[in-house]
C-alpha cells in the first residue's frame, strides 16, 4: 500500500516552496512595477462531506518493507531461476514501471521468452504488462487477482520513496538506482494522463497548519528507523509549492501551503492495466504457492516474483517488516479535485472514493504491526478531524 504520509504532503506541497536567488547585475534597474502574482489565485473549491455515516468502507493493508529496499536479485530454486520483485514498502504502485523494467530484463537476460509471474498486484500487472511488450508470453499465477491483492487498498498518491529503505542498510549504488526507477516510473505515468476515467491525473494539494510554524513532528522512539528520503534527486518531477497569503484561501487555519502531485485512480487504472495485459495475449491462473518448491509444478523455466507482503511467508523473509496502513472511504465526491493535509490527517479524492487516513505522528506509525482488522474508532477520528475545516465553509452543504 501506498500511504499519503505526512513527509509526502510536507515535502511534496511544502517544502519544495523555496525559489533561488537571481544572479548579480551591473545594469541600472528598471522603475518598481506593480508585482504580478507568479501562482494564480486559489480557484473556488468544493467542500468534503467529512460525515462519518458518510463512511462506505473501511480498508486495512500492510506494506512491505525491507531495510535494504526491494529486493531485486536472481536466485536459482531447482530448474527455476526466480527474479525477484517485492519489498518496495509504500511505494509500489509509484515505482512499479522502473521496478519492472529491472525485472524484465532480468528474467530475459537468458533468452527465454515462456514467463511465469507470480502476484496479480500493482508490481505483478505491471512487471507481466512489459515482459509482454518485450515480445514474452507471459502467464500471471496468483492466489487473488487485482481488486483482492493489497495493492488495491493502496492510498494512490504519488510516493517513490515513501518507506522505501533504511538510512545505512542500502547497497552502495542504490540511491541511483532508485532515482532509475523513479523516473522511468514517472515518464511511463505520463502516458495515461488524459485518458478516460482518469487513470492517472495531476491535482492540487493544501498542507494547513494551525500554528505559524507547522506542527510538528511526535515524540522520537529510541529504536525508530531513519528512512531514506530521496525526494531532492528527482525535485524537478513535481511543481513546488507556494505559501498561500492569509484570507486568499477557505481554510480556516493560520498557515496553508498550495502544491500539486500526482494520483492514480487505482480502481481505473488497475483495470485499464489488466485489460490491456489480457487483450495482448496474456493470463491469469489462480494458483496458491506455499513454499518455493512449488514452483516445479510450473511449465516456465523464469518464474518473476510479485508477492509482495506475501514473500515473508513464501519465501521466508524476515527481512520484510509490516507496516500498517488504514483507510476510511467516504463516499465519492466528484466536484471535490484537490487533496489536503491537516493534522496528520490526509485526504485524496479518487473517482471510487474519498480517502481519508490518519498517518500518525511520525514515520513509524505502524511500523511492524501486521494486524488488518479496521478499526472503526480511527476512521471516525480521522473524518471528524476533516470536519473542523468545513464548519464555516463556503457552501459547505447540499
Amino acid at each position: 500500500m501506498i500511504q499519503a504520509s505526512r513527509r509526502r504532503f510536507l515535502t511534496g506541497a511544502g517544502a519544495f516552496g523555496g525559489a533561488g536567488l537571481a544572479g548579480c547585475a551591473t545594469i541600472t534597474p528598471a522603475p518598481a512595477r506593480p508585482s504580478t502574482p507568479t501562482w494564480a489565485p486559489v480557484p473556488p473549491l468544493a467542500a468534503i462531506r467529512a460525515e462519518v455515516d458518510r463512511i462506505s468502507r473501511i480498508t486495512v493493508c500492510v506494506r512491505p518493507f525491507r531495510a535494504a529496499g526491494p529486493r531485486l536479485d536472481v536466485e536459482t530454486v531447482g530448474d527455476k531461476q526466480v527474479v525477484h520483485n517485492y519489498g518496495h514498502g509504500g511505494s509500489g504502485w509509484s515505482l512499479s514501471w522502473g521496478s519492472a523494467m529491472i525485472a524484465a530484463r532480468n528474467a530475459l537476460a537468458g533468452g527465454e521468452r515462456e514467463i511465469a509471474v507470480i502476484g496479480c498486484g500493482a508490481l505483478g500487472l505491471t512487471a507481466a504488462t512489459v515482459l509482454q511488450q518485450a515480445g514474452a508470453r507471459v502467464t500471471i499465477y496468483a492466489r487473488e487477482r487485482m481488486f483482492e491483492a493489497r495493492s488495491s487498498r493502496a492510498t494512490g498518491t504519488w510516493s517513490p520513496d515513501s518507506r522505501i529503505a533504511a538510512v545505512g542498510a542500502v547497497a552502495p549504488g542504490f540511491a541511483d538506482q532508485w532515482e532509475q526507477m523513479a523516473r522511468t516510473s514517472h515518464r511511463v505515468f505520463q502516458t495515461y494522463l488524459g485518458l478516460p476515467g482518469d487513470p492517472v491525473e495531476w491535482t492540487d494539494r493544501y498542507s494547513l497548519f494551525d500554528g505559524p510554524s507547522g506542527q510538528g513532528g511526535g515524540p522520537s522512539q529510541p529504536d525508530a528507523v531513519e528512512f531514506v528520503e530521496y525526494g531532492s534527486r528527482v525535485r524537478d518531477l513535481t511543481p513546488r509549492s507556494r505559501e498561500l497569503e492569509a484570507g486568499s484561501h477557505p481554510f480556516p487555519t493560520a498557515r496553508a501551503r498550495k502544491g500539486a502531485s500526482m494520483q492514480f485512480n487505482i480502481a481505473a487504472y488497475a483495470r485499464l492495466l489488466a485489460t490491456d495485459f489480457l487483450l495482448g495475449g496474456g493470463s491469469i491462473e489462480t494458483v496458491t504457492f506455499h513454499t518455493p518448491a512449488d514452483l516445479a509444478a510450473l511449465k516456465q523455466k523464469v518464474v518473476v516474483n510479485c508477492t509482495g507482503y506475501g514473500a515473508r511467508a513464501l519465501w521466508k523473509d524476515e527481512s520484510i517488516v509490516p507496516v500498517r496502513g488504514q483507510i476510511a472511504w467516504l463516499i465519492p465526491q466528484p466536484e471535490v479535485n484537490y487533496g489536503l493535509y491537516y493534522r496528520r490527517v490526509s485526504v485524496l479524492s479518487r473517482d471510487d472514493g474519498m480517502v481519508v487516513q490518519s498517518v500518525g505522528s511520525s514515520e513509524m506509525a505502524g511500523y511492524n504491526i501486521d494486524d488488518e482488522t479496521p478499526d472503526r474508532a480511527e476512521a471516525e477520528a480521522a473524518v471528524k478531524t476533516i470536519a473542523g475545516l468545513y464548519a464555516r465553509f463556503p457552501a459547505a452543504r447540499a
